[in-house]
């Protein structure tokens, strides 16, 4: 896990202000290397082979530099019988020498979180971003070339751009606290999409394509079967095809088998490190599902973090996380997060987040990084686990009838342009179930533009990895084709994951009713929101996308959900396109806190 920047088309000095501004990303160290038609910069956060995997990383007369991991570089090794070839245990190394062998042909054996640009020994100079969007990578084309980086504030350090608001942009912000699409904050500048990959020369984009998250031929574990013994069936038919292979039945006991060899598996791969590692545990299905696994495969006692909120009535899942913990013998530490903690990370978070999401969650995960930095350097979460297995109680309405209180598993902004560019987005390619396209559509949009923006900066700004062992294309191979009698039934979501955690954790209590994820920010916001109403119309940015005494009504009525989206989204303003101090931004708005 690192920060990386450059440029291609030209050498370019001002790489040197660009990575030093990702230190955060990289606190082990700083390497910079000019080369003809290419700069690189890279600032390490050591994680595989401390000593040797330094970059920019040459082999096989290709180089790299790169976020994040490939966690397949051991079988890639040894599928193709590299390990005499390979001068380093890097995980980014196998890869370049099965570039020499096969061209980009290699891209499609990646099996991680990854950013990356590729110098290539056949001439060829390559971006690339893994299929579900985990790893970011920014770009933007001037005079002199493309400049790319791991975040935007790296654009603005080197003097490449200035950060000028995209007040569409903003409108997106505001109605899905995402933004959609290819498209950031900042005019001018974009990132590259999930799955991209594109050909540089010459400093322009001359190709590219997308790279699927689901896998056309996924390649099974050996621990599962083929063949069950049990005649019974989870949805009462039998399959002699389909993703788990020929000849598979999916009864109870084949296939809660399989999902178990696919999810340790997917755990074992994504545990890999040479440092400290543990997760971040919230009492919910995905997060004990992986604890679980991480207590099978560790001797030691597996370190684990929870954050509860110390506000009346808040929603608080430290008594199942606690019970988990006992169960599976974690190394449990609790961090409580109150009114206190609010006002004084809130502009922390905004600006870590200079590629913004309005979601209330990030709050909570910076708090989790601060318990976790000093102990481990490596964390595995729960993120995907809802979009692959239909955990959301949106799936379950979508397929209720209309009369029934049902609606499509969509957002409904005020502006129908917006709801429409979002579908835009979001759109399915066809053949598939409501629930899948549902499901679909959420992976493109709110699990990269969101959870895992959220995921990367929070972490990162710790010096921290985070790694999601549910978005794996294994696991995605065999999760989202399930029939979706399988995913939701009745008042239950991730239904097979539940039932595999009734065997697996019974401490775990899978089929109790979970009192989800809240963070009590209105409860916070509520006594200062009067003098908020005062000064939020005062803040260019919001006057940029609304009528001043529009925003003072937000503050002043008790407009329950839009208070946080836009005191957040003023801060943050104030932070990346005025340059105002963090804590002077947040007095700005609020007034004296603390």
């Amino acid at each position: 896990m690192c920060g990386i920047a450059g440029q291609l088309g030209g050498a370019d000095a001002r790489v040197g202000p660009m990575i030093h501004a990702l230190t955060h990303r990289g606190p082990d160290g700083i390497r910079i290397e000019e080369k003809a038609g290419a700069a690189l910069a890279h600032a390490r956060l050591s994680i595989i082979d401390l000593e040797g995997g330094w970059q920019p990383l040459h082999a096989a007369g290709s180089t790299v530099v790169g976020n994040g991991e490939i966690y397949n570089y051991v079988e890639l090794a040894e599928e193709h019988q590299l390990k005499g070839d390979l001068a380093t245990g890097s995980d980014f190394e196998p890869f370049l020498h099965l570039y020499a062998r096969e061209g980009e042909a290699a891209f499609a054996r990646l099996r991680g979180m990854y950013a990356f640009c590729l110098i290539g020994a056949d001439g060829k100079n390559w971006l690339a971003r893994d299929p579900f969007g985990i790893k970011p990578l920014y770009i933007m084309e001037h005079d002199a070339g493309l400049a790319f980086a791991s975040e935007p504030r790296a654009f603005f350090a080197a003097g490449l751009m200035a950060p000028t608001l995209d007040p569409a942009a903003a409108q997106e912000l505001l109605a899905f606290n995402y933004t959609l699409g290819a498209g950031t904050m900042f005019q001018g500048l974009r990132r590259l999409a999930p799955g991209e990959i594109v050909e540089v020369r010459n400093g322009r984009i001359v190709s590219g394509w997308r790279q699927r998250w689901l896998p056309k031929n996924p390649r099974i574990p050996a621990k599962a079967g083929t063949q069950a013994d049990s005649p019974k069936t989870l949805d009462g038919q039998s399959h002699s095809n389909g993703p788990m292979g020929p000849g598979f039945r999916r009864d109870e006991r084949g296939l809660l088998d399989h999902l178990d060899a696919v999810l340790e598996d997917s755990v074992r791969v994504h545990q890999r490190s040479d440092v400290p590692y543990g997760l971040f545990l919230s009492g919910g299905i995905d997060s004990t599902a992986i604890a679980t696994l991480m207590a099978r495969l560790n001797e030691r006692p597996v370190t684990t973090f929870t954050c509860g909120f110390d506000a009346p009535d808040a929603k608080d899942e430290r008594a199942g996380a606690e019970r988990v913990a006992r169960a599976l013998n974690l190394d449990w530490r609790e961090t409580q997060f109150g009114e206190a903690d609010f006002w004084r990370i809130l502009p922390q978070v905004a600006w870590a987040l200079d590629d913004p999401t309005a979601d209330y969650a990030t709050l909570p995960t910076w708090k989790l990084a601060e318990a976790a930095k000093g102990s481990i350097t490596m964390v595995l979460t729960g993120e995907g686990g809802d979009e692959l297995f239909g955990g959301y109680g949106r799936y379950r309405r979508a397929l209720r009838p209309a009369w029934l209180g049902g609606r499509p598993a969509e957002p409904r902004p005020d502006d129908p342009a917006l709801l429409a560019k979002w579908r835009a987005e979001a759109k399915p390619p066809p053949g598939l179930t409501p629930l899948q396209q549902a499901q679909w559509a959420d992976i493109a949009t709110w699990l990269p533009n969101d959870l895992l923006l959220k995921l990367d900066r929070c972490l990162m700004a710790h010096g921290l990895e985070g790694r999601t062992p549910f978005l794996d294309p294994q696991v995605a191979a065999f999760a989202f084709p399930l029939p979706d009698r399988l995913k939701v039934r009745g008042r239950h979501g991730k239904w097979i994951l539940r039932k595999w955690l009734e065997r697996a954790c019974p401490a775990a209590e899978p089929w109790a009713h979970k009192q989800g994820f809240t963070v009590p920010v209105e409860a916070w916001i509520a006594p200062r929101a009067a003098d908020i109403a005062g000064r939020i119309g005062k803040v260019e940015a919001v006057r940029k996308v609304m009528a001043p005494d529009a925003a003072q009504r937000i503050f002043r009525s008790d407009t329950a959900g839009q208070r946080w989206p836009l005191l957040f989204y003023a801060v943050w303003s104030l932070i990346h396109l005025e340059g105002a101090d963090r804590q002077a931004a947040l007095a700005q708005v609020v007034g004296p806190v603390g």
